[in-house]
């Protein structure tokens, strides 16, 4: 984190801490929403600019897009165990 721009530091903070809000507010299933409609979307578009200007922030220092994925879906690299490569016989 030490690499980010103050800017940076700030929309990172303040994506988590609504997140961490979002999550300690949502209730179980079948319980009603303790925030109004209105509020959810303003939480929405909040979230949606803060995304939008990390990504711009991101892209104008070149740096490659950070974007969490799911432990199952597969991802460009796959990774071999060195243990599993065999050398042909005869080489060294």
């Amino acid at each position: 984190m030490e690499d980010l721009t103050k800017e940076q530091q700030i929309l990172l903070a303040m994506r988590k801490t609504l997140a961490a809000i979002i999550k300690d507010l949502t209730p179980p299933p079948g319980m009603r929403h303790p925030l109004s409609a209105a509020t959810i979307e303003d939480m929405r578009q909040c979230l949606k600019l803060i995304s939008a200007r990390e990504r711009e922030l991101a892209d104008a220092q070149g740096r490659v897009r950070e974007r969490p994925y799911y432990a199952d879906e597969t991802l460009e690299a796959t990774v071999v165990p060195l243990a599993k490569i065999r050398r042909e016989q005869g080489r060294p």
